[in-house]
């Protein structure tokens, strides 16, 4: 079975209502982040000038991912064209590359976001930066043959290769970061944990969708699957984590005032 080939993004399987369906979800993801990176650009002034650099990044990592949404938007509606009810491709292809530069960009910038905005000591966060980005990075590296590549046998090695990065990302932000957590104000300790148990939750969507055609799912309704399933897991990994990181700036901003009054 491992040898057969990717059947999972034959885009004529589509039925027309599907094809309609995945672009509204490429439209309502490009929403959603456009919105998002407002929202925090503007807002940043509310923090404190020790959490707005966090807030900027935060709002970097939505803009980018607004700016790929369109590109796969665009990919998507010059891949195919409807003609007499069915849905035919024009030899253009889709383009799912723009996913995997959206993620090596953004992925390792919402795990320097939650450093940040927690206020390490310099050489904490710089030394946590380097080691998360950069694994963040490597599983996006490795997971991108498997996603592009027919052979199911290959999907397979890669999926596992990507799997080894994620799983010391999990452990750096389940029992790393436990430390530092405990060291932050009462009013943020509570929504610390919640923003990195996003992460490992939001994430772990990924290699789920990504074991799809692993699972036997193709055709049509695979694609729809791939495509909201990532769309979904990027508007919680990148829009919801952002604005939570927004929320801890704001009352670790009022807690510092706090102190510095008292």
């Amino acid at each position: 079975m491992l040898k057969e080939k990717n059947k999972m993004l034959i885009l004529e399987s589509l039925s027309v209502g599907q094809y309609g369906f995945i672009g509204n979800v490429f439209s309502f993801g490009l929403a959603v982040m456009a919105s998002t990176t407002l929202f925090l650009w503007l807002m940043k002034s509310s923090v404190a000038p020790a959490y707005q650099m966090a807030i900027t990044i935060s709002g970097l990592v939505t803009a980018i991912a607004a700016y790929h949404y369109l590109q796969i938007m665009l990919s998507w509606d010059s891949a195919v064209v409807v003609t007499s009810g069915q849905v035919v491709p024009t030899g253009e292809g889709f383009n799912r590359a723009y996913r995997y530069v959206d993620w090596l960009l953004t992925v390792p910038l919402l795990l320097i976001e939650l450093i940040l905005v927690m206020k390490l000591s310099g050489s904490e966060t710089m030394s946590k930066s380097v080691k998360l980005g950069g694994a963040a990075a490597l599983m996006i590296i490795l997971g991108y043959p498997g996603e592009v590549s027919e052979s199911m046998e290959t999907r397979t090695i890669f999926w596992v290769l990507s799997m080894i990065p994620f799983l010391y990302i999990v452990k750096e932000l389940v029992v790393g970061l436990k430390s530092s957590i405990a060291n932050q104000p009462d009013s943020v300790k509570g929504l610390i944990n919640k923003a990195a148990w996003l992460v490992v939750l939001s994430w772990a969507f990924y290699p789920i969708v990504y074991l799809l055609p692993l699972l036997g799912v193709t055709g049509g309704n695979a694609i729809v699957m791939v495509e909201a399933g990532y769309t979904i897991a990027d508007i919680v990994a990148k829009a919801v984590f952002g604005i939570l990181i927004f929320t801890i700036a704001v009352r670790k901003s009022k807690a510092d005032a706090q102190m510095q009054n008292a």
